[in-house]
């Protein structure tokens, strides 16, 4: 429609995305698209005379499972093509659809309580206030609410410190699991979700040294510190590809910046900002800090690292590559047996852990724990 204005092909297409995928009654997209277009001074005959003729002639949108190629899968579900060709591959075309759908749905809300008899409290006092929770069949300190609650009301229901943090993020630090008094590294630490969940499971006694590169995210880290009273953690500025150390950690965590895929339920428009020339140089910057970081882990110690993709890319690819190049290093199990449903095996010992939106309830998440030989 080359002589239409740009304002009224939007005008259009807002009204047959409300239409097709949000609750608006037909009628009031319609009317709506006509009141916008007359406040414009458009072509509202036209948008009117559109809109009912497209109800009327309404497509019926293909049927993913009715297509190998995937491209009725990634139109109907609003992925990328590329994107969903890969996971038809690695998935089959079923579960690739699970994947989609399971992207599309709003996510529940969880909150990390670490202290036994306060996440007890923090659920009599929600039921309180009539917010649904129920805590996490497969995370300790996890405790998830049931349907969509406002930030406001969830701070007004809970007279204690808390967390909102995923439940695959919360696997993480009990994958890293360290001790009171150890010595432990966060790279890439803000906002500090796992640097303050590995101070709490420290008892707050050793020292978590938490660095990101942008000094702009690291008064949210501070600001999360002070409300939960954490000590032990220490936020610096500092670049994870370069850092150095005059001492060696107990753990080090590699939290790395990845293409974020396994939170597109959260974060629908990276879906479309990530291609896969992004995976590629994503994973040389994931290589690097890895390398990197292993050289400050004591003899004996853990180097955990995760990334919050679906995509082999950066998860299995790189910690394989790593391993070839670091003989220094093997891979090593979790402590804790509800890890276990994540575990990814292969005959060959290597062991990762996996999280996907479809399968877990979970934003995907890729984690491996390694020791460093002495």
């Amino acid at each position: 429609p080359g002589g239409l204005a740009s304002t009224t092909i939007n005008n259009l297409r807002a009204a047959v995305y409300q239409i097709e995928f949000m609750r608006v009654p037909e009628w009031a997209a319609v009317d709506e698209a006509v009141s916008i277009e007359k406040a414009m001074r458009g072509r509202h005959g036209l948008v009117n005379a559109v809109l009912r003729n497209f109800l009327r002639n309404r497509p019926s949108p293909p049927d993913p499972r009715e297509d190998l190629s995937g491209k009725s899968l990634a139109i109907v579900t609003s992925h990328p093509f590329w994107l969903v060709q890969r996971w038809v591959r690695r998935f089959g075309l079923n579960e690739a659809i699970d994947l989609c759908v399971a992207n599309n749905a709003i996510p529940q809300t969880t909150i990390r309580i670490s202290d036994n008899a306060r996440r007890d409290e923090a659920l009599r006092m929600l039921a309180g206030k009539n917010i649904a929770a129920h805590a996490s069949p497969v995370v300790p300190a996890a405790i998830a609410l049931d349907g969509t609650v406002r930030f406001r009301d969830l701070a007004d229901a809970l007279a204690m410190p808390y967390v909102v943090q995923d439940e695959a993020a919360q696997l993480v630090g009990y994958l890293v699991n360290p001790s009171p008094g150890q010595r432990v590294l966060d790279a890439c630490a803000a906002p500090g979700g796992k640097a303050t969940h590995l101070a709490e499971l420290m008892g707050d006694s050793g020292e978590v040294v938490a660095i990101d590169i942008d000094d702009a995210r690291l008064p949210m880290l501070r600001d999360t510190l002070a409300r939960l009273g954490l000590k032990s953690v220490t936020a610096r500025v500092a670049n994870a590809l370069v850092h150095k150390d005059a001492c060696l950690f107990d753990h080090v965590l590699v939290d790395a910046p990845c293409s974020a895929l396994g939170t597109i339920r959260r974060n629908p428009d990276i879906k479309y900002r990530i291609t896969a020339a992004d995976l590629e140089r994503l994973q040389t910057t994931q290589q690097r800090m890895l390398a990197n970081l292993a050289q400050l882990v004591r003899p004996g110690g853990t180097l955990v690292y995760s990334v919050c993709s679906t995509e082999p890319e950066e998860g299995e690819i790189v910690v394989r590559r790593f391993l070839q190049e670091h003989p220094n290093f093997s891979i090593i199990e979790g402590d804790f047996p509800f890890l276990e449903p994540f575990a990814c095996r292969d005959e060959g010992g290597f062991v990762g852990y996996r999280t996907f939106p479809h399968r877990h309830g979970m934003d995907g998440f890729f984690v491996v724990r390694m020791k460093c030989i002495p």
